[in-house]
């Protein structure tokens, strides 16, 4: 057997493949970008033969290093965002762009979803809201407005399951992942043939589910020559990014916690029976016998990318000079705004929003602005906005009586000390942080080794490779202001829903 694990990650911005020994340690990681669509307003889309070049340009990368063999490889592990619609036929063949996780269209399939079924049966059966970002909608959306690409469709895959297929030919849906489609029993792990039909749709069209430890096939020869894999080298089935993090991060017992700070933000908490709260996500956890409760946010590393590119361009500039990242330059700057930023809220609803309040039309906002703000004072604005989506998160958890103790932060946003700290302040919650920066690669390469053997089981697995970095407590003395701030964070939702109704109409009747 080989001495090491491969965690392949489907982001949204990128794909990461990483090499881990059993220990957990990195022996090699590399990262590959690829594009998003935006062909009309709310609509988001990538093209999944990006993703798999992407993967091929990586592994290849991964064995010119010198630092690993193919032949050493003893197994690989694919993860992926979540809510990807991608409709491919038998053959293999890509049918259309993928409607990602951020993609609105679907407004109207919702609503008739809910209609057809009801929305309380709807919402026994997965758990989840009839919300257009999931696979449901949007697989109607297809099927009413492109009949013919729904007609050649064979089956429905999403972003992990269509890397496996491509590694080995078979066709798969992790459990992991079941939850993005309305007719999934988040209580049994099974689909639901007679609400599918019910709904519109045709069950022959979404894959077997799997667990995500088991093993489902290996890497083909045609694989073997586009990767540089070695053939017959065992994937597992994979599962959701937020899933294989909370994995990463060590989470498998009841009560833990992770906190996301990714492209989005959000919490997952573990659990050993689904507990539905519709206002959040519920699925399953890529550990067996667990659940995890999610709040899923469009807030987190994707707003304060759009800060850096649309108003940090002086920090861009001063990080080539220095030969830093703009965000440690961004992060010093913040540094010197006071705790609230001087009254200065923002709203993190860049693409709409998801949990807890499913607005398809909220937008962005900054509340407070005037001639003594900086863009620091931005910057630091962002940051607590998405702390407070986190916290909105957590609170209607709380409601649900889900336990949240501490909190393990995983994702870029982790590695920056004022963000963290802000959010141990707002949420007053302690945060750990993960040696690894791999923490969702690692969770995927833990499937592989759990389903290989390698591993006796996840507790096994989670005591070699799982190691604290830093630990963050709030701060009492911060308590007061983020209090305040975050009444008006609440309350400028409550008072704007309307108006963005009103936008929305606006740039329909203009369109």
């Amino acid at each position: 057997m080989g001495e090491y694990l491969i965690g392949i990650d489907i982001g949204t911005s990128a794909c990461k493949v990483t090499v881990f020994n059993v220990g957990g340690e990195v022996i090699f990681s590399t990262a590959k970008t690829y594009d998003i669509y935006y062909p009309h307003t709310g609509w988001a889309e990538q093209d999944a033969r990006e993703w798999w070049a992407a993967v091929c340009s990586a592994l290849k990368e991964v064995f010119s290093s010198g630092k690993v063999k193919a032949d050493e490889i003893a197994g690989i592990g694919v993860d992926g965002q979540s809510w990807a619609a991608l409709p491919i036929s038998s053959e293999g063949e890509v049918l259309r762009r993928v409607m990602i996780w951020f993609d609105r269209r679907a407004q109207s399939q919702a609503q008739q979803i809910a209609e057809r079924v009801g929305l309380e049966r709807v919402i026994s059966l997965s758990g989840n809201p009839v919300d257009p970002a999931y696979i449901t909608p949007k697989m109607l959306w297809i099927k009413e407005n492109e009949p013919e690409i729904y007609k050649r469709t064979y089956k429905f895959l999403q972003s992990n399951g269509y890397i496996v297929y491509k590694l080995t030919g078979q066709f798969t849906q992790d459990l992991s992942q079941g939850y993005g489609f309305h007719f999934f029993n988040v209580k049994k792990g099974c689909y639901d043939k007679d609400i599918c039909r019910e709904m519109g749709l045709d069950i022959d069209k979404v894959a077997d589910i799997y667990p995500c430890h088991q093993i489902v096939g290996c890497v083909s020869r045609w694989a073997s020559v586009e990767t540089g894999l070695k053939e017959g080298t065992p994937v597992v089935a994979g599962g959701l990014d937020a899933a294989a993090s909370t994995l990463g991060a060590g989470v498998i017992e009841e009560g833990q916690t992770q906190e996301q700070g990714g492209q989005a933000g959000g919490m997952s908490i573990c659990m050993s029976r689904p507990v539905i709260e519709p206002r959040l996500i519920l699925g399953y956890h890529v550990v067996p016998d667990r659940w995890l409760l999610q709040g899923g946010t469009v807030g987190g590393g994707g707003a304060l990318k759009w800060f850096k590119e649309q108003l940090g361009y002086e920090d861009t500039v001063v990080a080539q000079k220095k030969g830093i990242s703009p965000y440690k330059v961004i992060d010093d700057k913040v540094k010197d705004v006071p705790p609230g930023s001087d009254g200065l809220v923002f709203l993190p609803y860049m693409s709409g929003e998801r949990s807890p309040i499913w607005n398809s039309k909220a937008r962005g906002v900054f509340f407070g602005l005037s001639y003594d703000k900086t863009r620091a004072h931005m910057a630091r604005a962002v940051m607590e906005g998405c702390a407070f989506a986190l916290k909105h998160n957590i609170d209607v958890a709380e409601e649900a009586k889900a336990v949240v103790d501490k909190l393990i932060s995983v994702g870029g946003a982790a590695n920056s000390a004022v963000w963290t700290q802000i959010k141990a302040d707002i949420t007053k919650k302690d945060i750990l942080v993960p040696y690894s920066d791999d923490a969702t690669a690692l969770g995927a390469a833990i499937l592989a080794g759990v389903g290989t053997g390698v591993y006796g089981d996840f507790k096994e697995a989670v005591e070699k490779t799982v190691r604290l970095k830093n630990s963050y407590h709030p701060n009492p003395e911060n308590f007061p202001i983020y209090e305040g701030l975050y009444g008006i964070y609440r309350e400028l939702y409550i008072n704007l829903e309307k108006t963005y109704d009103r936008l929305a109409d606006i740039l329909a009747d203009n369109s």
